[in-house]
């Protein structure tokens, strides 16, 4: 997770702008600051980089902040110092509430939100039953809400609270491999590619904003349904108040799981999408799609990487291939990937629940 292969990966898979993450890490921003070329420009080899940091709070929760510069980014460092040691997580812990994070992040011109708002851990839903119980007075300052790779914009939707927030599909990244890197992402019409424009977007200023969420299926998720957390015995949330949250066949703790959680908060019936919502595509890794079309066991097999590598020179990126090249072009490779490739752009998979700490999986119907 280096900057100069976090870019080269990034053009393979067709990201132009990419997070830095943790950027108020002492050492990792000075890593920032070694390629940059002012205050505001990180850019390698045609890819851009925007300065983020995702901060706990006192309660558990996860805020993500998207900074305009270094000099911010060395400000939000001081400012967060004391209440929190820096040095030893690249996100770090502090003793503050939501609110007074909110409010530091508004000091330095950040936009801010919380991360993976419903993950049942450490996820803002997960600790409040509203935005104002997280982050008071600060409330109507906020830019965005992560869905994560917990959920989705129709799980979202069914909130009223967040019809007006953008949301931002794209979720943590553990490695720079392009199968890790933009695992899940978003499609912007900016101006330009900076902080500047990306804010416009974001608050949907001047005509631009999000025009594609692309992202997992919230069911692949750890905690989709709730389900017991040693045996991942899976039960309805009236089955859980029944047994009062203890798993009836081994007894451990089962955890709520997010799809519930959603069912208690939810002020709709159905998803309420508001004018300005773009689509949402549910996608996998462009080699876990070849992998589950070929039926191999790994997405580090030879047949995999031909095929992927194929796709990607031919079309120029990951992205390009598996969202807006015509299927028809895809000949040259085998048809059961084309075939695999056509059942996500039209969501005709087969989805098997996670829950309890274990993921969900999918495979293709047919």
């Amino acid at each position: 997770m280096e900057l100069p292969v976090m870019a080269r990966e990034a053009a393979r898979k067709g990201i132009d702008l990419v997070a830095t993450g943790d950027c108020i890490h002492p050492k990792w921003l000075a890593d920032i600051q070694k390629y940059a070329s002012d205050d505001t420009t990180v850019e390698i080899d045609g890819t851009s980089f925007v300065l983020t940091t995702e901060i706990e709070d006192k309660k558990r929760v996860h805020h993500l902040l998207i900074l305009p510069s270094i000099s911010k980014a060395e400000e939000l460092a001081e400012r967060i110092s004391p209440y929190g040691n820096l040095k030893i997580d690249g996100r770090p812990t502090v003793q503050l509430d939501g609110e007074e994070i909110a409010e530091i992040a508004h000091d330095v011109g950040a936009l801010f939100g919380p991360c993976h708002a419903f993950t049942p851990w450490t996820g803002m839903y997960a600790y409040h039953d509203s935005l104002e119980s997280c982050y008071g007075n600060m409330t109507d300052k906020i830019a965005f809400l992560e869905l994560g790779l917990s959920a989705d914009s129709d799980y979202a939707d069914r909130i009223a609270e967040l019809q007006d927030l953008t949301f931002l599909s794209n979720s943590d990244a553990h490695s720079p491999w392009s199968n890790k890197l933009a695992r899940e992402f978003n499609r912007f019409k900016v101006p330009d590619i900076s902080f500047e424009g990306l804010k416009k977007a974001i608050l949907r200023k001047e005509g631009y904003k999000c025009v594609l969420n692309v992202g997992f299926y919230p069911q692949e998720g750890k905690y989709n349904e709730s389900a017991c957390i040693k045996c991942f015995r899976h039960y309805t949330l009236e089955e859980c108040e029944e047994i009062d949250w203890k798993c009836r066949v081994c007894g451990g703790q089962v955890k709520k799981g997010v799809y519930d959680r959603v069912n208690e908060l939810a002020d709709y019936d159905e998803p309420s999408h508001p004018d300005h919502r773009p689509p949402y595509l549910h996608t996998l890794p462009l080699a876990e799609i070849i992998m589950m079309a070929l039926g191999h066991s790994s997405i580090n097999t030879k047949g995999v990487s031909t095929a992927w590598n194929k796709l990607v020179d031919r079309f120029g990126s990951e992205t390009a291939a598996m969202l807006d090249a015509d299927l028809e072009e895809l000949d040259f490779v085998d048809k059961r990937i084309i075939d695999g490739i056509r059942a996500f752009r039209e969501e005709k998979v087969i989805i098997h629940p996670g829950g309890g700490g274990k993921y969900g999986w999918l495979e293709l119907s047919g």
